[in-house]
């Protein structure tokens, strides 16, 4: 039986499901995801583009090419951070899931922290991160 995880963004307007648990769980702090989410890091877990079906509001999907092999997704209506994908290359076939918008309870097998080196100035180096595994 396939697990199913449901997600929505802020105002409902956009609603999703995951056939299956998302995979490849990161925090990261890299430039381009602290703005895209407006805090410190931003957490996502991957699916294949095949697990994910958008089941209300795909109409109010927008997308920013925020390079030149990397697009963002996010709600037009109340601008949530939804999607990431590559357009090209390794993990294609993927897309990002923005956890915080998950629904359904979560909890990943494993974790990792990436781009910390780009972290931003005022998030303390010796504050404590949540267990690696």
């Amino acid at each position: 039986m396939t697990e199913v995880y449901q997600g929505s963004c802020l105002c409902a307007a956009v609603v999703y499901e995951l056939l299956g648990p998302p995979k490849a769980v990161s925090h990261c702090y890299c430039s381009q995801c602290r703005k895209a989410h407006g805090a410190a890091f931003a957490s996502y877990g991957s699916v294949p583009r095949g697990a994910l079906q958008i089941l209300r509001g795909s109409s109010w999907v927008r997308s920013y090419a925020s390079s030149e092999i990397a697009s963002r997704e996010f709600c037009g209506q109340c601008g949530s951070t939804l999607f990431w994908s590559r357009s090209q290359g390794e993990f294609a076939d993927w897309i990002s899931i923005a956890l915080g918008t998950l629904d359904t309870s979560f909890m990943p097998q494993t974790q990792k922290h990436v781009h910390i080196e780009s972290a931003a100035p005022w998030w303390p180096s010796s504050s404590p991160c949540p267990p690696v595994s």
